[in-house]
């Protein structure tokens, strides 16, 4: 009798029947056939493919044992290992899981006969910790696979690195202390710590020699007078005073001090010529870029340098990309801020046409560190706002 055919509802009926786990009796590994009865396990021992599948086990037994032990102890371990990774479990847990699988391999067709001998078998060959109790065998995974054997000697030579520094450092201490030790010209032997010896009627003093520094002074101002002194301030000034002496103002108030100063200065008169330096920042030969959609996309956001100031607050600008010169005036202008390392010019305040290099750039408080590379204060180190300064155009 011929098999069914594919998608007949015979074929459907069979496959309906024997979902889920059959009889063990009733498997033939050499074939992977289930069959469902006794009736139907021997007809199959009689066909004729079976019969062929025998004689092909009975040529190489060896071979086809060490191949279904193979595969039965890579899909048990992979249970073991992925579920109860260093955990200790029952085997027989493990097992029910891993013959959950309908294609699993039996044991019956391993070189182990029983469970108790496999679960001996993981003991001896160290891929896990075995211990039989009342309730069976119980078993723990220890066996590492490569990755997490890797990670972990990455993590210990990263502790061997840290204690070496560590012990680097202290060494490097050590040394330092001998030397001083060396160089010293004091006799230790005076500075020891001794025990402090006295009784409860004694007391301690302490022999502290200061100098009256106010009495030296008033002995030395005393043929001085100054007639500033004589003239009463007003309770409001005096309060003041003592305000400003016993705090420093914030870095928040600075700021504040800072703005509010800049805003009164466009109400000064233009007639006051600090008023207007302090206003007009433009300088030639400095690096400048168009913040105004008046000239249209093709200027906006683009740089160039100062050829020209005309009237202070103008401006001829030479473009970088086109070489395009366009009158501009202040307002629709900003200052360029280059590189660390590069050269900049201070446009208004102390160090007015000052060249200097730019150090580093503060963001939180847009500020910059300069270092003057022209004038009487040369080499000194300043901290300037975005706006005091831009960068120096380099002739190609």
């Amino acid at each position: 009798m011929g098999k069914n055919e594919v998608g007949t509802p015979k074929w459907v009926a069979n496959k309906m029947k024997s979902k889920g786990l059959q009889k063990l009796r009733w498997y033939c590994q050499m074939c992977a056939k289930q069959c469902r009865d006794e009736n139907g396990f021997k007809c199959h021992t009689m066909s004729e493919a079976h019969q062929r599948q025998l004689l092909l086990f009975g040529e190489n037994t060896g071979k086809y044992l060490h191949s279904y032990s193979k595969d039965f102890e890579k899909s048990f371990n992979d249970i073991l290992k992925r579920q109860y990774n260093e955990k200790r479990v029952q085997a027989n847990v493990v097992y029910q899981q891993y013959i959950g699988d309908k294609e699993h391999v039996h044991m019956n067709s391993t070189c182990w006969v029983t469970l108790t001998s496999f679960v001996k078998h993981l003991g001896r060959s160290g891929k896990a910790i075995i211990d039989e109790t009342e309730k069976g065998w119980y078993i723990t995974w220890v066996q590492k696979d490569a990755d997490t054997l890797e990670k972990e000697k990455k993590a210990a030579k990263k502790e061997r690195m840290v204690k070496d520094d560590e012990e680097k450092i202290k060494d490097y201490i050590d040394t330092q202390i001998e030397k001083a030790k060396e160089q010293s010209t004091l006799d230790e032997s005076e500075f020891e710590a001794t025990e402090l010896l006295k009784t409860e009627e004694d007391q301690l003093k302490l022999d502290m020699k200061l100098k009256n520094f106010n009495k030296v002074q008033e002995s030395g101002n005393s043929g001085l007078k100054n007639v500033f002194k004589d003239v009463p301030a007003s309770s409001k000034e005096k309060e003041k005073v003592k305000v400003d002496i016993k705090r420093k103002m914030t870095a928040l108030e600075e700021i504040m001090a800072y703005e509010k100063k800049h805003k009164k200065m466009p109400e000064q008169s233009a007639s006051d010529k600090s008023g207007v330096k302090h206003r007009s920042w433009l300088r030639e030969n400095i690096v400048v870029k168009v913040v105004t959609k008046s000239l249209g996309d093709k200027y906006y956001k683009k740089k160039g340098y100062v050829k020209e100031v005309i009237d202070d607050f103008a401006a001829l600008v030479v473009m970088n990309d086109t070489n395009a010169k366009v009158k501009l005036d202040q307002n629709h202008l900003e200052t360029v801020i280059p590189q660390e390392g590069r050269e900049v010019v201070i446009l208004w305040g102390q160090w007015e046409g000052v060249t200097a290099i730019l150090r580093n750039i503060d963001t939180e408080k847009f500020s910059a560190s300069l270092r003057l590379e022209t004038g009487t204060f040369k080499g000194d180190k300043v901290k300037l706002p975005y706006e005091q300064f831009s960068k120096k155009f380099a002739a190609q």
